[in-house]
């Protein structure tokens, strides 16, 4: 009996203090002209979109560093109320399977944050990049690939100005049609990474 009383008194003061430890103001953070650089790190594995015979199954990890930029003061109402992040990535991304070979490029990137639940930011995002690989597979064989990214997540500060992100991505690539053949893939892909965000 008296540990569950210590245990509902520990969880009381918990509860009673987080609002003043997670006390955190989105409008300073998110101020329109801050500047946002963000590395991460990801794993992706292609899936059979066309559910094709045979395909490559490829698989592989990358890297990359967002430099971003708020353009505009957080606006719209309730749970959409949010700030738009524009900005470049140079991402470099290496194949495991079926055999060693990159890509790297540079991209345009967008992520949408949702500031209504404090601390706890989720995302939306889009990018594209064009750049060079060295993959010969059944679905793309060239020099120059495109590659694009649709996705969400969610963020979460550790401090006013420091956030740990994680997300989902479906990754398309291609070769936008340059050379033959542009089968292309699809893949899911995870991603994690830290932002720090800068007046």
């Amino acid at each position: 009996m008296r540990r569950r009383l210590t245990f509902g008194l520990a969880v009381l003061a918990v509860l009673i203090a987080a609002p003043a430890a997670l006390a955190f103001d989105p409008q300073q953070t998110f101020r329109q002209g801050s500047f946002v650089v963000s590395p991460e790190a990801g794993y992706g594995r292609q899936f059979n979109l066309e559910d094709k015979r045979v395909f490559s199954d490829v698989e592989f990890v990358n890297v990359g560093v967002r430099f971003g930029w708020l353009p505009f003061s957080p606006v719209g109402p309730g749970p959409l109320h949010g700030a738009l992040e524009v900005g470049l990535e140079p991402l470099y991304q290496r194949y495991l399977e079926p055999r060693d070979a990159f890509f790297a490029g540079l991209g345009l990137t967008g992520r949408y944050h949702f500031l209504s639940l404090g601390r706890f930011v989720p995302y939306a995002e889009a990018a594209a990049f064009a750049g060079g690989t060295d993959l010969k597979i059944r679905e793309i064989r060239s020099d120059f690939t495109v590659l694009l990214w649709v996705g969400a997540g969610a963020s979460f500060f550790v401090t006013d100005r420091t956030a740990l992100y994680g997300g989902y991505r479906y990754e398309h690539l291609s070769n936008g049609n340059t050379e033959r053949p542009n089968r292309g893939f699809e893949a899911h892909t995870g991603v994690a990474g830290v932002s720090f965000f800068f007046e």
